[in-house]
């Protein structure tokens, strides 16, 4: 019989990383279906997020916080620009690069996607160590810092 610790060769659906992809699909699917309900998608509530605690990011910096590419990016500023969630100006110093900020409509869906990733995230710590969650997150950034 094999286990996480020793899976056989052959058995790739034992593995640590399909544990790991289906752990992150499935948390993926649960932030997608909550968030739709308030007009968001995961890399929307994303890039919310990033400009809470860091307001003025680059589209490029965002791309990169957010796991997406420039491309695909500028679609999501766009969007999150035409609903009122963000807005951009052109950078103090560097004039051609623009920055993008929160709009207070932008922080309201904020507050309420905060609530939905909440959640989430308890109920992914109660299936694994809801009384010491921390060795969830020590153990996925040690396995992070290992590939690195």
């Amino acid at each position: 019989m094999s286990t996480l610790m020793d899976p056989p060769v052959d058995d790739t659906y034992r593995s640590l990383g399909y544990a790991l992809k289906r752990a992150q699909q499935a948390l993926r699917g649960h932030l997608d279906n909550k968030l739709r309900d308030i007009g968001l998608t995961t890399p929307q509530y994303s890039v919310l997020a990033g400009l809470e605690f860091s307001a003025g990011l680059s589209s490029a910096d965002l791309a990169r916080r957010a796991f997406v590419t420039p491309q695909t990016m500028q679609s999501i500023i766009a969007t999150l620009e035409r609903d009122g969630l963000i807005k951009r100006m052109a950078h103090p110093v560097r004039g051609r690069v623009l920055t993008t900020e929160l709009t207070p409509k932008g922080r309201t869906a904020l507050c309420a996607a905060h609530k939905i990733a909440a959640d989430a995230e308890t109920i992914a710590r109660n299936a694994v160590a809801q009384d010491n969650p921390e060795i969830i997150y020590a153990a996925l950034l040690r396995i992070a810092e290992a590939m690195r």
